[in-house]
């Protein structure tokens, strides 16, 4: 350590600065002593004392302020908290030595381990403690595992029974193996451990956790198995109520079957098992009494689909008219066994609404298909009585009788025009009536 201290010299050389303040001369003087104590700041050895500080100054400087020096030189002294005695790094060195020591006797090394053991157990103190700790542990955490897997009530009991299983496991990896069977007399005379780490009880041990661990997994599989499936039916059991079509409802409710079926997958013996049982019958009694039985559901599809059916061979049969009365009629009476299926649909079922809709419409149809009948017996027979009617017009004419011949002419000439466009006779109701209104034009030139 330099014999004089920074700040020592900073407060000396204050003082000299205000004494040759403002006198050049005296620069040569502080000069001087300056030297002498930038000198002994760079000398090592014992700090300066108050005499030889005084001597370097007192000659130059007679009139040195002498608290200065006594200040100065209680600065120059050395602080003991930042300067240590060497006993101090002594003993450092010897508890890091110590420290290294029991760290390296303690290392998870047989090799190492096992000789200090039967030699000098007590340095093993660290490792005993640590394994009392962690067998302690183990079996503190199993227990309360075990209690809470195997009395579990919800879900949540078996997630704090993995992290309690979980925490055995790692204490029960952190116990040596390699102590297996040995006893540490005198650590459990001081500290009363109580315990004999055996083979048998680390396996138990190991199986113990094994067998949760297992039966985690199993009862939290069959637990998402029943979350899953309870979603399925109660997502079935919304749609049923929004869904109209018959086809719509048969799917649904073949996947609120599905739903019940996985239920009734649960395995046996697990918490979800128990709850599933008991959602179940309540889920069943709901099907049965909103969907009814399977066979009704399929009667009442069974049954649309028949009369959907008949409604497209008859839309197909009267494509392209005209046709005849008899082809009206046909598609008619397809009309009407459509309307018959329909009308079997029990009421109640899923798909009678869907029927009561399909029903109104075929309704309608067979009244159309009714109308288009008529019109074309209608226009048949108009056709067929103006055939006559014209020969005997025809033999009238002939005999040269025409007196109202004119009259019945244009009556005739009226009937024809009376026959729909969209029949099978129309044509020769126009050629008829061309054919009349010609011989009636004739008739009046002659009179004229």
């Amino acid at each position: 350590m330099p014999r004089l201290s920074n700040r020592a010299y900073s407060l000396l050389d204050k003082e000299l600065q205000r004494l040759c303040e403002g006198k050049p001369a005296e620069q040569i003087r502080r000069n001087i002593v300056a030297k002498r104590l930038q000198k002994m700041c760079e000398q090592e050895g014992t700090p300066a004392t108050y005499a030889e500080i005084k001597d370097a100054i007192d000659d130059i400087f007679p009139e040195f302020d002498e608290k200065i020096l006594k200040q100065s030189a209680k600065l120059n002294l050395p602080n003991p908290a930042i300067r240590p005695a060497k006993w101090v790094i002594g003993l450092t060195a010897g508890v890091a030595a110590l420290a290294g020591g029991l760290w390296f006797v303690n290392l998870p090394y047989p090799m190492v381990r096992w000789p200090v053991s039967k030699v000098a157990p007590m340095l093993l103190l660290p490792s005993f403690m640590r394994m009392d700790h962690n067998y302690r542990q183990t079996i503190i955490y199993t227990e309360q595992a075990d209690q809470l897997i195997n009395n579990a009530t919800s879900a949540a009991d078996f997630e704090l029974g993995a992290a309690k299983s979980a925490q055995a496991q790692k204490h029960l990896d952190q116990l040596p193996v390699w102590f297996l069977g040995y006893y540490p007399q005198r650590y459990c005379q001081f500290f009363s451990c109580g315990w004999k780490f055996t083979l048998d009880e680390f396996q138990d041990a190991r199986a113990l956790i094994g067998r949760m661990e297992a039966q985690i997994f199993q009862e939290q599989n069959a637990l998402q198995q029943l979350d899953t499936a309870a979603l399925a039916i109660e997502t079935a059991k919304e749609q049923y109520q929004t869904v109209e079509a018959a086809a719509e409802k048969t799917a649904v409710l073949a996947a609120w079957q599905a739903g019940m079926d996985q239920l009734n997958e649960i395995p046996n013996g697990t918490l979800a098992s128990s709850q599933a049982q008991k959602r179940l019958e309540a889920f069943q009694r709901d099907y049965s009494s909103l969907a009814g039985t399977t066979a009704d559901v399929q009667q009442s599809n069974d049954l649309v689909t028949v009369a959907k059916n008949y409604g497209i061979q008859a839309a197909q049969l009267v494509q392209g008219p005209p046709h005849l009365a008899s082809k009206w009629e046909q598609a008619e009476n397809l009309w009407e066994e459509a309307i018959l299926a329909l009308n079997r649909v029990p009421e109640g079922s899923p798909g009678y609404i869907e029927a009561q809709k399909i029903k109104a419409q075929y309704i309608v149809n067979q009244g159309q298909i009714e109308t288009q009948k008529l019109r074309e017996q209608e226009a048949v027979a108009t056709i067929q009585k103006v055939r006559d009617t014209v020969i005997q017009l025809i033999d009238k004419a002939e005999r040269g009788e025409i007196r109202g011949l004119q009259a019945e002419l244009q009556k005739v000439i009226n009937n024809l025009g009376t026959v729909p466009a969209d029949t099978t006779v129309s044509a020769e109701a126009q050629q008829l009536q061309t054919q009349a209104q010609n011989k009636l034009n004739e008739l009046q030139q002659v009179r004229n």
